[in-house]
């Protein structure tokens, strides 16, 4: 199926309720966003100091999903993987049994596909929409409302929070008409994301042993052909120092497991996805799975000994 490229639509919004559940680097971004566009924005998450930080920005900050879910038609969930899904719609306190019928679930936390599936089933049995609906573009996207959505879902759906969606994402891709081909494309692009990370640490792990000044090298990368957008998004972090999460080592982990374990499924075969996989998971088992995903170059550090650029004060 083509996929339908969505125009945000430009009327101004209402005070329209929206949930947002999950107020991590991207969900608290969305949170941000949908506060600024003029929606009346319900959050949830499960630490008391993200509840307080968006409260005293004007949301509705709520303790469980389920006291969230009473007040809105439209939720947005953005945890970090089909487990945290699975507790904060149909866990104790879930949301999804207290939404009222006809209401919408955007799904954006990135699952394996088959999960997208059944959630919309057992969701559409609760009398709910569900939409299959991952997200890209990281902390600052979500931050300025200029998200990727790849989504899936009955037309009804997609036109039930038409407005919601326009307000978060610059480029909303409608894949189908049933939850799961969304997932399925966020698998891929988590696959490119993953490699791409990886190939550039080791290619500034390369460089640094073979004697080439950091800031140098990323400069004539980031102008030839050997650039992709990874490459010049997390190296940054590295010349600085910095790993301090936007987007962990253990959630590559994680995704780079969901696409693997796709495509042994399939049978299909994935030499390069496999490397980088082994590399997240060495750099999660030397204690350093928290840390920034960039963070994957200090594997090389500590198997090579190279002098890594360090924090600026």
């Amino acid at each position: 199926m083509t996929p339908v490229v969505v125009e945000p639509p430009q009327t101004p919004p209402t005070r329209r309720p929206v949930g947002v559940i999950g107020l991590g680097a991207m969900g608290m971004g969305v949170a941000r966003t949908l506060l600024r566009k003029g929606f009346a924005v319900h959050a949830c998450d499960v630490r008391e100091a993200a509840r307080q930080t968006i409260a005293g920005e004007g949301a509705i900050a709520h303790e469980t999903p389920a006291a969230l879910a009473v007040h809105v038609d439209a939720l947005i969930v953005l945890v970090v993987n089909a487990a945290q899904t699975e507790a904060v719609l149909f866990g104790e306190h879930g949301a999804a049994p207290a939404l009222r019928a006809g209401a919408t679930v955007i799904a954006s936390s990135t699952v394996a596909p088959e999960f997208a599936d059944s959630l919309g089933k057992r969701l559409a049995a609760l009398q709910l929409r569900a939409l299959d609906a991952p997200v890209s573009g990281g902390a600052a996207r979500a931050a300025s409302g200029e998200m990727t959505i790849m989504a899936s879902g009955a037309p009804e759906t997609f036109a039930a929070v038409e407005d919601v969606l326009g307000a978060i994402a610059a480029k909303i891709y409608r894949l189908g008409d049933t939850p799961g081909m969304g997932s399925k494309v966020k698998m891929i692009n988590q696959l490119l994301a993953g490699v791409h990370i990886a190939a550039a640490t080791e290619a500034m792990a390369l460089g640094i042993r073979a004697g080439i000044e950091p800031n140098a090298l990323y400069e004539v990368i980031s102008n030839s052909a050997g650039a992709s957008w990874m490459f010049q998004n997390r190296v940054p972090h590295i010349l600085a120092g910095d790993y301090k999460p936007l987007s962990a080592v253990n959630i590559f982990v994680k995704d780079l497991g969901i696409v693997l374990d796709s495509a042994r499924q399939m049978t299909f075969p994935l030499p390069l996805t496999s490397a980088a996989h082994q590399m997240y998971l060495a750099t999660s088992a030397a204690g350093l799975g928290a840390e920034d995903d960039s963070a994957v170059i200090k594997m090389f550090q500590k198997l090579t000994g190279i002098e890594l650029p360090s924090a600026k004060d």
